[in-house]
């Protein structure tokens, strides 16, 4: 071994330390080796040696796992030489022997990675040599080379370019009847080798092989051919999968003391079959409707018969029910309304379904599954003793694919839809059966009523016209909720999970009083915690509900609070916290505005809850979340707030922490309300915003939200802003502006025209950064966006009437760009302007482009004076838009009248009314659209120019505007 094999091993020996003094070196080491030439042949020497410490050999192939996603590529940087790389292919197909299982399974992955890179092209040799391995006496290289060659067509198959496609497509015709009779063999010899009561050891040997084998098939029939049905062997396979899983699931039955291992690889290769089954159903609907009836009779004996259960076990229940919903919802299954002959198979496939559920058979299934399956399991109850905080716990998303009890809910619900003709009166009988109230001492009865009810709640829309739920809610589910018998839990638990089905569906606004009261009862510390916790998902559909009364809500709402924050004091697992703080921060959000007094005690709680949830960054979400209602429910931050509050803005706003990826939406949310209901600028504030340019360039899926931080953050001190981090905002503005679509662009440039309404003078000269930028978009006017071409327009306009002098030097600026003469540049300018104007829809715009033009009246520009015409129609158009009658005078809609609030000219975007609300309203205020009168300004502008340029030159201005124009001037000014 040379002195380079001896240092990298000793490296990766440091590299499986614990100790993170040993640890880091020798990591940043092997990062450095990692695009040395020769790195990776040295590494496949360590991992090929069996003499060397399994660990040392273990992070050697990991690390060469890495390299080979990183350097294997011709294009990569720094890639692994063609040399490598071949004398590496042939040393990994040498030697099928390695000793260790999981480093067995890492260098069938590595060859796998590799393959998808190079094969078929570059190593045509690697399928010749794994087959003829697979052929090999010796069992461990059988054994080895089936287990490369399962990775190897799993990395394959995964290729979804059409090429790829068709190479697997020829790959797979080549191969299928080799691997199908491979399985074939090892399957029987496992089968002969229980029959024969051999060892565990004996039956462990084929059953690898044979789950091997059988993992290549479902890859090869899922992914090798374009239509599976027209390929005899693979139909062939499909056939026998149904005779092999009822072979197989007896002899699991004598497998029992074998050892747990050989029993868990049994069950594996069983729900394998299912998951062959489950593939080709999901992606050859097609090719599988010749095994609807064989599969629906399977899954029935299995799932529905007396004696096919004794065969099951869960997990194989639960591919079962997945096969009999998936028939049932497969869309190329479901009835056509069109021409029928253009859909044979969808009719043939349909008629299979209609063979098999007959209503008798349905009905079985319905009452199969709500009183068996639905039944609350004896382990169940235990854990519900040991831990209802883990039972309470639901089960969402695509859990009905591995989990048991929402697996059977969804299963009855696509039943249910599918054949509510026949299972509503199944249903209705049971619910009359079970009508009556049950002793506290039956338990089998108690849980009978329980599994109705969980029926009739994952049913309540398709019951809506048989179900007289206010009847049955006063004169049962009332009644039984007051039976505090710890067997009678379960019922109370299901009854209150059924007001939350049914609260949205069909519950008299006259009972919502009595459920109320109700939810309260069973939010009391006294009641079972499972019991409290299904009360508060209740109480959140009820609070959520389109038909909620706040005023009806009133007198039950500060129980509802206190009994809330109770239950989030007692759970102790984070996701119980998070369900129970979500309900009461929809509690705040409605009701927020009457719950004042009873926020400080949350207030006070959430810093330690906060500590608590260091490992759950959801559960910081959801505290994060309450904390924006909490403060729009107190309508502002108090002072001892900050030093909690602000850090975690900081924490999930900075773009170096890895929080931002959980917290950064919500963060965000809570900084927007924290201005906004903040009087006064503070140097916390000042230093937090620190972290917005970098924010800026992070993300543009968040450029809105921190858009609007800016206009909020600068309007709460805008001097203050503008000199210490003006620059710095427009500077980064201006960097992602070319990067924006137009949307982005639009609120960017609000944002700019803030800084102008806010301070005129200062706000030009801060914005001057990005200026010529947005006076090119005028300057060129190819945008077919109009918006953004308004706002273009506004901004060129804001900066006239606050700076001539900074709109000279934007002017200038552009000139050189364009290398034209200033005078030129203003010409262009002032005509795609005027030509533009026009499509500018909004009234208040209008108007500000028409001040602006009035303005430029008197700058003794002679370029101006040249579209004297013009620039007049223009104004006329935008005094006509904006001018109304009264009392037979004409005004300008748009100035503030006396007694008119300056929130009649701003978006109300909130319910909470907020100290932003006020600022905003001083803006109008300040504004010259809404202070200054557009004819009263022009005519003042004509009399200064009449002065300015003589009796005569006024003359024949006038002369130079048409008629109809003049005409029309006359009914706002005089001349």
């Amino acid at each position: 071994m040379d002195s380079t094999n001896i240092m990298v091993i000793e490296v990766l020996q440091a590299a499986a330390s614990q100790n993170p003094d040993i640890l880091k070196p020798a990591e940043a080491k092997l990062k450095e080796w990692e695009t040395h030439p020769g790195f990776y042949t040295t590494l496949f020497q360590v991992i090929s040696n069996h003499t060397i410490d399994v660990n040392v050999r273990w992070m050697a192939v990991l690390y060469m796992k890495i390299g080979v996603d990183k350097y294997w590529r011709r294009n990569s940087p720094n890639a692994i030489a063609e040399e490598e790389k071949f004398n590496i292919k042939q040393g990994l197909l040498s030697n099928f022997t390695e000793p260790v299982n999981q480093i067995a399974v890492q260098k069938a992955v590595l060859i796998s990675k590799i393959a998808r890179c190079d094969c078929p092209k570059e190593w045509p040799d690697l399928f010749p040599t794994l087959l003829s391995a697979v052929e090999s006496a010796d069992s461990l290289i059988q054994h080895r080379s089936l287990l490369t060659l399962h990775h190897v067509v799993k990395a394959i198959s995964s290729k979804r370019l059409a090429g790829d496609r068709r190479i697997f497509y020829e790959f797979t015709l080549n191969i299928y009847n080799f691997i199908l009779n491979l399985w074939n063999n090892y399957t029987e010899a496992f089968v002969r080798d229980i029959s024969h009561n051999a060892g565990a050891d004996v039956i462990t040997v084929n059953l690898e092989k044979a789950l091997l084998t059988l993992r290549i098939l479902r890859k090869l029939s899922v992914f090798g051919f374009y239509k599976p049905h027209e390929s005899d062997s693979c139909m062939s396979f499909l056939k026998i999968i149904f005779q092999k899983a009822k072979i197989i699931l007896q002899c699991r039955k004598q497998l029992k003391g074998k050892g747990i291992y050989v029993l868990e690889l049994c069950e594996k290769f069983i729900i394998h079959l299912t998951k062959i089954l489950l593939s080709v159903l999901d992606m050859h609907p097609i090719s599988f409707i010749e095994f609807i009836e064989p599969t629906l009779d399977f899954t029935f004996y299995y799932l529905f018969t007396d004696e096919g259960i004794n065969f099951v076990f869960e997990r194989f229940v639960i591919q079962c029910f997945n096969l009999i919903k998936n028939i049932l919802m497969c869309l190329e299954y479901k009835s056509v309304k069109t021409d029928t002959s253009k859909y044979p198979e969808t009719i043939k496939a349909q008629k299979m379904k209609q063979a098999f559920f007959q209503p008798d058979r349905v009905s079985d299934m319905c009452r199969k599954l709500i009183g068996h399956y639905f039944l609350l399991t004896q382990d169940e109850l235990d854990m519900w003793d040991s831990d209802p905080e883990e039972f309470s716990n639901d089960e969402s998303g695509d859990s009905w694919k591995y989990s048991l009890r929402p697996c059977t809910d969804t299963v009855f619900v696509s039943l249910f839809h599918e054949y509510r003709e026949y299972l509503k009166p199944v249903l209705l009988e049971l619910i009359a059966e079970t009508n009556a109230i049950v002793p506290p001492n039956d338990i089998q009865g108690i849980l009978k009523k329980d599994a109705v009810y969980n029926a009739v709640g994952l049913c309540a829309f398709d019951l809506f016209d048989e179900v007289d739920f206010d009847s049955w809610f006063t004169n049962t589910l009332y009644q039984e909720l007051k039976i505090k018998d710890n067997n009678y839990r379960v019922i109370r638990r299901r009854v209150t999970s059924l007001f939350g089905r049914w609260i949205g569906i069909k519950l008299s606004t006259e009972l919502r009083p009595v459920l109320y009261e109700c939810i309260n009862n069973l939010l009391d510390p006294k009641e079972d915690m499972a019991v409290r916790l299904t009360a508060a998902s209740t109480l959140r559909y009820a609070i959520d509900d389109f038909e909620f009364n706040c005023e009806q809500f009133k007198d039950y709402m500060y129980n509802a609070f206190n009994l809330l924050f109770a239950l989030l004091k007692e759970s102790k697992e984070c996701e119980t916290k998070m369900q129970v703080l979500n309900v009461m921060t929809l509690l705040l959000e409605r009701m927020g505005n009457v719950l004042q007094n009873e926020l400080d005690s949350l207030l006070q709680y959430l810093p330690y809850l906060w500590q608590e949830s260091e490992e759950h960054n959801i559960l910081k979400c959801a505290i994060v979340a309450t904390l924006v209602q909490l403060v729009k429910a107190v309508g502002g931050v108090k002072p001892e707030l900050y030093p909690f509050l602000l850090p975690i803005i900081q924490l999930g706003t900075d773009v170096t922490q890895n929080a931002i990826v959980y917290l950064l939406e919500d963060c965000l949310d809570l900084w927007l309300t924290v201005l906004e209901f903040s009087s006064s600028m503070t140097n916390e504030l000042m230093q937090l915003f620190n972290n917005m340019p970098a924010l800026i360039e992070y993300s543009t899926e968040n450029l809105r939200q921190c858009l609007i931080i800016c206009l909020v953050h600068l309007l709460l001190a805008p001097e203050l802003v503008m000199r210490t981090q003006g620059i710095q905002l427009i500077q980064v503005c201006d960097g992602i502006m070319s990067d924006l679509k137009n949307e982005g662009v639009v609120m960017l440039l609000r944002l700019v025209e803030t800084f102008l309404r806010a301070s005129p003078g200062l706000g030009a000269e801060s914005t001057l950064p990005i200026l010529p930028r947005i006076f090119e978009k005028v300057y060129n006017a190819r945008e077919e966006y109009q918006m953004l071409m308004s706002m273009s327009l506004c901004i060129v306009s804001r900066v006239l009437l606050s700076s001539h002098e900074i709109f000279t030097r934007v002017l200038n600026k552009l000139a050189q760009d364009n290398e034209e003469t200033e005078q030129a540049t203003l010409g262009t300018l002032l005509d795609k302007w005027l030509d533009k104007m026009r499509n500018v829809s909004q009234p208040d715009h209008r108007k500000l482009l028409g001040l602006a033009l009035v303005s430029l009246l008197t700058t003794q520009s002679a370029l101006v004076l040249e579209r004297f015409p013009l620039v007049m129609l223009n104004v006329l158009e935008a005094l006509n838009d904006i001018t109304k009658e009264e009392n037979g005078v004409l005004v300008d809609s748009l100035v503030l009248t006396e007694g008119q609030s300056p929130s009649d000219f701003e978006d109300n975007d909130g319910y909470y009314e907020t100290d932003h609300n006020q600022r905003k309203k001083q803006l109008v205020l300040s504004d010259p659209v809404h202070t200054i009168a557009l004819k009263d300004y022009l005519q003042s502008q004509m009399f200064a120019l009449k002065n300015q340029v003589g009796l005569q030159q006024y003359e024949y201005l006038l002369q130079s505007v048409d008629e109809d124009t003049l005409s029309q001037l006359k009914d706002y000014i005089t001349f």
